[in-house]
């Protein structure tokens, strides 16, 4: 049985699976709360793709700290390691 979270976990049952995966609290929690991220499809544009503005807007979005001050390559690897 899936434990309750709490309100701040909008899909408990994702939340655990990705805790059970070894990943962070904060990131998993973020990934249960996007109402799209049980959504396959692979339509989103390789972040090499993107351009720097659109790599940053990202960071911001999901709390990438020294985002500012980052390269292109450097806003890659942190969204790929957050």
């Amino acid at each position: 049985m899936t434990k309750d979270h709490g309100p701040s976990i909008k899909d408990d049952e994702q939340y655990e699976e990705l805790r059970k995966e070894g990943m962070s609290k904060k990131k998993a929690a973020r990934i249960a709360n996007d109402p799209d991220s049980g959504k396959k499809g692979g339509k989103a544009d390789k972040y090499e793709e993107r351009t720097k503005e659109e790599l940053y807007q990202q960071a911001k979005k999901v709390g990438v700290e020294g985002r500012s001050k980052m390269t292109k390559d450097e806003l890659i690897e942190a969204l790929r390691n957050s």
